[in-house]
């Protein structure tokens, strides 16, 4: 009998490493860099990109034949007790530290969420995406919201973090995000995320970023108008992605409602354990024993274990004010 050198005895499936990682270590980035790339350009087909927070969960989902993984902000920060968003130097170190524990252990690319660039001037925001492409990273996501809900930033310094990015590791794809529709109750005319887009294309842009737009309309416009893929952050019951797709969609991010999910399914879990209440064939006494809650409402049509907690929940759980305004589906 042969053994796959890819399980373990117990015949877990351990992951694969990445084809680029057997080349040179320019050719192996290069490779990385493309093919991440290639993701936004098939037609009819966006790049649906789950979110992860740690690595157990990239590698879960990169096993689960993803063919890429994003990291969330929010589940990273929250994960080690801080509030997302502001900029923290502990974040920072949190982020490099997840992205130096995903180096060579996912069979595909991976992008990284630095919130605003955690600080600094374009110097600092270069340094920091040239660290994380050596650790293996393919692309960065980089907002334009101020720390701590403070409003948006001019879009000219955000054009200056983006170029320094671009200069100093040309091949990494750089995800502007545009939170015009998001910090605010009322957001101003979509013309303000147009005007932000084009800015930032100029600047160096590979993809453009506008969570919180839901309607089609609006999608579609920005799809006609933005000369880079757009990516729309999923929303539950507001979008699927067949129809994300037939729009124009080309990167859908999943942002922090993976790691939401998880928080609300382990809190059912445990409540229906102490009720006395769990079902699915097992004792509960150990983990292979299965059972668990019922489940609750679906996204995109699958089932869900538990309430989902909104952003500014976790943003309260992790020390912070919980009072930035972006409903129920932040990343």
């Amino acid at each position: 009998m042969t053994s796959d050198p890819h399980q373990h005895r117990d015949a877990t499936p351990r992951p694969v490493p990445h084809p680029a990682a057997s080349r040179t270590p320019d050719d192996a980035v290069s490779a990385v860099f493309h093919e991440f790339r290639a993701l936004h350009h098939a037609p009819g087909r966006p790049l649906l990109l789950p979110n992860a927070w740690d690595s157990a969960s990239a590698v879960a989902l990169a096993n689960a034949g993803h063919p890429a993984i994003g990291t969330t902000s929010l589940g990273v920060a929250a994960a080690h007790g801080y509030p997302d968003g502001e900029g923290r130097p502990e974040v920072r170190a949190a982020t490099l530290a997840l992205a130096r524990r995903l180096a060579g252990r996912l069979p595909c690319p991976y992008t990284v969420d630095i919130e605003g660039g955690f600080g600094g001037g374009p110097g600092h925001v270069a340094d920091l995406a040239a660290e994380l492409a050596r650790h293996g990273a393919a692309g960065i996501n980089l907002e334009d919201g101020l720390p701590g809900g403070g409003g948006l930033q001019d879009p000219s310094h955000q054009a200056e973090l983006i170029a320094a990015v671009k200069e100093r590791t040309p091949g990494l794809f750089v995800n502007a995000r545009i939170d015009t529709h998001w910090l605010v109750d009322s957001p101003p005319p979509l013309s303000e995320a147009l005007a932000r887009a084009e800015v930032y294309v100029a600047a160096g842009a590979d993809g453009v970023f506008v969570p919180g737009v839901t309607a089609d309309a609006d999608i579609t416009v920005l799809v006609r108008a933005v000369a880079a893929p757009l990516n729309i952050l999923f929303a539950p019951g507001r979008h699927t992605v067949r129809r994300l797709a037939d729009l124009g969609v080309r990167r859908i991010s999943t942002g922090s409602l993976l790691f939401r999910t998880a928080l609300g399914a382990a809190c059912a879990a445990a409540d229906a354990i102490r009720a006395g209440a769990a079902s699915g064939g097992g004792t509960g006494e150990s983990p292979a024993d299965g059972g668990g809650a019922s489940p609750g409402y679906g996204i995109d049509g699958g089932p869900v274990y538990g309430e989902v907690p909104a952003y500014g929940e976790v943003q309260h759980l992790a020390g912070g004010g919980g009072d930035r305004s972006v409903g129920d589906d932040g990343a």
